[in-house]
């Protein structure tokens, strides 16, 4: 079983990995970005809600908005929670159903926040990826694992399987709609983030050699 294991790293300026649970070949995040309006994306579990809260006393981060990628267990267990804590404004995408009154609902190109958030489907039908181009930073939420996650060396990208995918060809297939966007940081939730490069990377990926 996964163990709570904290962590804190500052992926990017003012943006927070939150490692809420450690298991021996696998983890799980929340991220914070600090700034006029302190941001978290994702909710972990819901039985992370503290260790989440007590990570953000310690940066001295008081959040006020919370923005949901999608609707699996490790993304929203813990979003009632974290909004009876903080009460938080809340922002989730149309079609993923949550156990809170929500604020805001928001689709393909609308604007959360810094955020413009890209509708990829296919880990989960009403996945979104959220894209800060100003600041250079992209949470590609579980449309994309880091490559460690599968055994490769870090700092690039892979697709997850079909195991953690509801359409595989239609995760493969959306990825195309990140390449109008251009960012140096690439956060994901299992495996290691992309710190450099990578938009250039995701393109690269879509777009490789021998492609038909």
């Amino acid at each position: 079983m996964p163990d709570t294991d904290t962590a804190i790293t500052e992926i990017a300026p003012d943006v927070y990995d939150i490692t809420v649970k450690t298991a021996p070949d696998a983890r799980w995040r929340v991220f914070c970005f600090d700034g006029e309006t302190p941001t978290l994306v994702d909710a972990g579990f819901e039985d992370t809600v503290d260790v989440v809260a007590d990570a953000l006393a310690e940066l001295g981060i008081t959040p006020e908005r919370i923005v949901v990628t999608h609707g699996d267990p490790d993304h929203v267990g813990g979003l009632a929670g974290l909004v009876g804590v903080f009460d938080l404004e809340t922002w989730v995408p149309e079609g993923v159903e949550v156990d809170v009154d929500v604020d805001h609902r928001f689709g393909d190109g609308d604007r959360v926040g810094q955020f413009t958030a890209v509708h990829v489907p296919g880990h989960t039908a009403a996945h979104h990826a959220l894209v800060d181009e100003a600041a250079g930073v992209a949470v590609i939420g579980d449309a994309l694992f880091g490559s460690d996650a599968r055994g490769l060396p870090a700092g690039y990208f892979v697709l997850p399987t079909a195991h953690y995918s509801a359409d595989l060809a239609a995760a493969d297939d959306s990825l195309e709609r990140l390449l109008a966007y251009d960012f140096e940081v690439g956060l994901v939730y299992h495996g290691s983030s992309v710190t450099e490069g990578a938009s250039e990377k995701i393109a690269a990926f879509v777009d490789f050699n021998g492609k038909r």
